[in-house]
């Protein structure tokens, strides 16, 4: 239904995404891409250009809730920073983690200077790709967080071995 892009992932889609005609590898992210909402989480002036672009306000919780209530699904790709603002006040129903296979020690972390304690449940088992990339998919869960229970039997703990 919409994306919900921080500035400098919007800049990279802007730049990028407007030229992508159907067909092709690109085709279909390029016809959903270039057809639905862009909301813009931005505290300068970004280029609004690319058709169907709107600057949130700056009250970005209140702004979300909104989108939220107006649109059934709305993604959130790379923008960082947006996502941090987003997991801390709770404003996400469901968080797609990919895990891939590289240590790089530097660049951007998702959960860079920590994050509000959540309690999230895997909402499906783990994807893993032929090259080792994992996807997890979370939903956020009610109650207050714990550890988590590295003892159940799909683990490999307490069953002998």
């Amino acid at each position: 239904d919409a994306l919900l892009l921080g500035r400098r992932t919007y800049d990279l889609f802007a730049a990028y995404w407007p030229h992508q005609k159907g067909g092709g590898e690109d085709g279909d992210i390029a016809t959903l891409f270039n057809s639905i909402p862009k909301y813009v989480a931005s505290r300068g002036k970004p280029d609004l250009s690319w058709a169907g672009s709107t600057q949130l306000g700056p009250d970005l919780a209140a702004a979300v809730r909104e989108i939220r209530d107006r649109h059934e699904n709305v993604k959130v790709v790379g923008s960082l920073n947006l996502v941090q603002s987003l997991l801390r006040e709770k404003l996400f129903d469901r968080l797609d983690l990919w895990v891939h296979p590289i240590l790089l020690g530097v660049g951007k972390k998702v959960f860079d200077g920590g994050t509000v304690p959540t309690n999230v449940t895997l909402l499906e088992p783990p994807a893993a790709g032929p090259k080792g990339t994992v996807f997890l998919r979370y939903g956020l869960a009610d109650g207050t967080p714990a550890t988590g229970d590295m003892s159940a039997p799909d683990r490999g703990v307490g069953s002998g071995a």
